[in-house]
């Protein structure tokens, strides 16, 4: 049998190229914009369902908090079983089964009914668990009805559980593929489904912001129903495109002779690290929870478990739409060449990774700790100021670590290129240990410092990580000619040091004749400020000769002097 031929190395861009690379079609950077667009769809209707799940359940309130906790044990579990463990492990060896006669129909099958079969089994012991888990992650200080609500909302979203698996088990296996477009639009169809069952408790004049005390069965059924619903069909709409790759599922059933050996190491090493980190996030949960508690008791605003998603959801919308689109379809291409040992291809992809999103993210950072109170204001129409206000401080601090978290996100997919779930694993344990060292000390302090506390401990964690892990890769692959990034990312600093500086001074412009205090104030000066801080920015940043932001603005500096 003749060796199949090794993937060829897509461009990298003239001082990133290894000698003798051809260009992959699609290129990243088609396949980043195809992601990108579903990313930001995505994103734009997640916020529409955040702002009306602050209407429905309130923000700094029991009930809020009871549904987050709900809502989010699904993720905790997707990430455990799915996210963690399937990320780490389908790609790089879906993309090795490629290469087999079959086309890898029979290990992509086998690892179908594998992971299925284990997914059904463990949604169902979690939805039996629900009072359990919900013990777990809210304060030992609510009360009975309290937990209750958050119990009988916790039963109804846990079925997500199965459903997230199979859309990233799914999606990965297309990811393989290099088809990319519906796994990053699926979410939206998500987002509009739970925005469907938001808009019933405004149409049918249901109580809004209830205590725990008015919430119906009805109420409860229609809010968990619907984000349930939606996690289904996300999963369901990547069944075409999976067909259309050829693929038809047969159950495949055993292990002993798959080749499924080194999978399951990866995934033991992926499922021990998502682990960790989930861990901290039970940590974070209680401390926060107790907090929307204590502030409760003392009749303050107080940044709890629900303002910390909200801050956690602007902190992911730049990160997802930037960071994770590009590495998404980088890791494709860095799993071909950690397979087939061409390091320089390696190297110069992670510093791709490092420095294209440094473009968006820098500026992005440096507009959202600028304009905090009214991108809050903005996204929550209808939402006291006063309770906008106690989110700020732990939405600047989480923006802060935004770059960091990205080369972290980055330095684990390069190891699990390399089969290596063993380094990530020990980054994790780095993850959590500082972050719950500094949450734990914001857990003494006063009730509306807390939730800043925890944003700080998640920058700080990702920045130690990040670097740590950019040292062992160090060591690992050699030189990783990190001068261009860091050259880069200080051009960007400069430019974008200077557009906010420019921002500030608009701002005091039109804190007079904008009414700032209104919702139409806040996205006015959202609107305004934001589009002049990342004009600016890349304007001075092409000035300064950053390649990255001269590629991006190219055509439209060469129509512009055309015309």
């Amino acid at each position: 049998m003749s060796e199949p031929p090794s993937a060829p190395t897509p461009d990298r861009g003239s001082e990133d190229v290894a000698p003798g690379t051809t260009v992959e079609s699609p290129s990243i950077m088609r396949s980043s914009a195809i992601m990108a667009a579903g990313s930001l769809a995505s994103r734009i209707l997640g916020l529409v369902r955040n702002t009306l799940t602050i209407a429905v359940v309130g923000l700094n309130l029991i009930p809020s908090d009871a549904w987050n906790a709900a809502n989010t044990l699904p993720n905790i579990f997707h990430l455990l079983i799915a996210g963690g463990v399937l990320n780490a492990v389908i790609v790089p060896q879906i993309t090795k089964a490629l290469r087999h006669e079959d086309g890898g129909v029979v290990y992509i099958n086998r690892l179908l009914t594998l992971a299925v079969t284990v997914l059904a089994g463990v949604t169902l012991v979690l939805t039996l668990a629900a009072p359990l888990l919900i013990s777990l992650v809210v304060s030992s200080s609510w009360d009975g009805p309290s937990r209750g609500l958050a119990t009988a909302f916790a039963v109804i979203c846990l079925p997500q559980v199965f459903f997230y698996g199979l859309y990233t088990l799914l999606g990965q296996v297309l990811t393989a593929h290099n088809r990319f477009g519906m796994f990053m639009w699926a979410p939206a169809l998500a987002n509009v489904v739970a925005i469907a069952g938001l808009s019933w408790f405004l149409l049918t004049g249901a109580p809004l912001q209830a205590p725990v005390s008015q919430w119906t069965p009805t109420m409860i059924a229609v809010l968990g129903g619907s984000a349930t619903l939606g996690i289904a069909l996300q999963a369901l709409v990547l069944i075409p495109p999976l067909r259309a790759t050829g693929l038809r599922f047969r159950p495949v059933w055993g292990i002993r002779g798959s080749g499924l050996g080194s999978a399951s190491r990866m995934a033991l090493w992926a499922f021990a690290a998502v682990a960790v980190g989930q861990l901290g996030y039970f940590v974070n949960s209680r401390v926060l929870t107790g907090a929307t508690q204590r502030a409760a008791e003392q009749g303050i605003e107080g940044a709890g478990l629900t303002a910390y998603a909200n801050a956690y959801l602007l902190f992911m919308l730049p990160h997802g739409l930037v960071t994770v689109s590009l590495v998404t379809a980088l890791f494709t291409r860095l799993s071909h060449a950690a397979h087939d040992g061409d390091t320089p291809a390696v190297t110069a992809d992670l510093r791709r990774g490092m420095t294209m999103p440094a473009v968006l993210l820098i500026p992005a950072t440096a507009a959202v700790v600028l304009l905090a109170p009214y991108v809050l204001a903005a996204i929550l129409p209808g939402t006291d100021r006063a309770a906008t206000n106690a989110s700020v401080g732990v939405l600047v601090t989480m923006m802060l670590g935004l770059v960091p978290y990205g080369w972290f996100f980055l330095v684990q997919r390069a190891f699990y290129a390399y089969e290596d779930g063993r380094t990530p694993f020990a980054l994790q344990i780095v993850v959590t240990l500082v972050a719950v060292a500094v949450t734990l000390i914001g857990s003494t302090r006063p009730a509306e410092q807390v939730a800043t506390w925890v944003g700080s401990g998640q920058t700080l964690s990702n920045l130690c990580a990040a670097l740590i892990g950019l040292w062992l890769l160090h060591r690992r692959l050699g030189p990783l000619r990190l001068g261009r990034v860091v050259r880069q990312n200080v051009r960007l600093v400069l430019a974008t040091g200077v557009a906010t500086a420019a921002g500030w001074g608009v701002l005091q412009l039109l804190s007079g004749p904008v009414a700032v205090d209104t919702w139409l104030g806040s996205v006015i000066i959202c609107l305004v400020i934001g589009t002049l801080l990342l004009v600016i920015t890349l304007a001075i940043a092409a000035r300064l000769r950053v390649r990255e932001v001269t590629e991006v603005l190219e055509p439209l500096t060469r129509r512009l002097s055309n015309g």
